[in-house]
């Protein structure tokens, strides 16, 4: 008997995305959809990563397509196909890089490179391609997060080769210079430096590129909001009273650049004694979930206080590579996805599809 595809595509129609609620022939999502007597192929589409959920996912769409009358084989490929989206007005996209992702706190102490290091590998665990920039100009701490020591190759004499551990490609000050010395670098240089560490490294086509921002609202942060295409920051933050103070003087400045935030990631939300279990919130409870909902900005989700994310990052395998299996790093994977589906929904860009315009003066 020949498969009715209306009835095929109702009945794919009952699995819903688990990260958005919609389900994926409304939103069109369902691609190449052939049918060869009792074979049923087709593609999913997905415009974020999320490699942890494909096989559930591929599990409950051939169940659906097998509930149709005539359905034998069903194949179902998932592809992910990230796009690059609009950025600041006046600011062009950087070559080989689709999205830049701003991981940014308003103060110092509240775990903001911990939390970018473990992004980006999260990312990249999900199927994204990544790159993570320490652009902590006076204190990089990536090079020992990523566990990456040496310094960058130049093929060119120009331009530098990232460095590449757990498949991410990193960039950082660190690389350059002497891991004692300090950087007693006004403004201008500290800037100049961050602005040649983005712009003459050979990145390889990336999803997405993580840069782990200094804490503060000073001339770094003022330079990367103004001057690199950025498509959304993330905000760290304790839910303690004066870190929130100053994570909103972050989210303003941004949003006064027309960088859109992307949302609040509470860390140290909580914690639990592994010892007798009890709970405590030694910063205060919920503060920054709080403040994401007075701001209108999606918390992303809320982060432990843990003994194990600090060891990990300290010893160059952060917990996503470390403890791949463990609840802390499905907690950085779901805050991954969660950044890759926000980003996904913001406006594309379009500035490739518009013409060349060359005038000439006629004869």
């Amino acid at each position: 008997m020949s498969i009715d595809t209306q009835a095929l595509l109702q009945a794919l129609q009952t699995v819903a995305d688990p990260n958005t609620g919609k389900d994926f022939v409304t939103t069109k999502a369902i691609k190449n959809l052939q049918i060869d007597g009792g074979d049923v192929s087709f593609e999913v589409e997905l415009g974020y990563p999320a490699r942890s959920q494909h096989a559930a996912l591929r599990q409950a769409l051939v169940a659906a397509a097998r509930r149709v009358p005539g359905v034998g084989n069903v194949s179902v490929q998932i592809v992910t196909r990230i796009i690059a989206h609009a950025v600041q007005r006046g600011v062009a996209l950087l070559p080989q890089v689709r999205n830049i992702v701003a991981v940014a706190s308003g103060k110092g102490g509240v775990g903001k490179s911990t939390t970018a290091v473990n992004l980006a590998l999260a990312l990249a665990a999900e199927g994204a391609s990544v790159g993570l920039l320490d652009a902590d100009i006076y204190g990089p701490s990536q090079p020992m997060m990523m566990g990456i020591e040496g310094r960058p190759e130049s093929l060119d004499g120009q331009t530098m080769e990232p460095l590449v551990n757990y498949g991410v490609q990193v960039m950082s000050i660190g690389f350059l210079v002497d891991k004692h010395e300090a950087m007693i670098w006004r403004g201008p240089m500290a800037t100049q430096a961050l602005e040649q560490l983005l712009r003459q490294t050979n990145w390889k086509d990336l999803d997405y590129l993580v840069v782990d921002m200094p804490p503060g609202t000073g001339d770094i942060q003022l330079t990367l909001a103004q001057r690199v295409p950025v498509t959304g920051a993330v905000i760290v933050t304790t839910p303690q009273d004066i870190a929130l103070l100053d994570a909103r003087k972050g989210i303003t400045m941004f949003q006064k650049v027309g960088v859109p935030i992307l949302g609040i990631v509470e860390n140290m939300a909580v914690h639990v004694c592994p010892n007798c279990g009890h709970v405590e919130h030694i910063f205060g409870a919920e503060g920054g979930q709080r403040m994401a909902a007075e701001l209108g900005v999606p918390c992303l989700g809320s982060l432990p206080l843990d003994l194990r994310i600090r060891e990990q990052a300290d010893g160059g395998r952060p917990t996503v590579v470390a403890d791949p299996d463990s609840d802390l790093a499905e907690r950085y994977r779901a805050l991954a996805r969660q950044v890759a589906l926000t980003i996904a929904g913001l406006a594309k860009d379009y500035s490739s599809k518009f013409p060349v315009i060359t005038v000439s003066r006629g004869t």
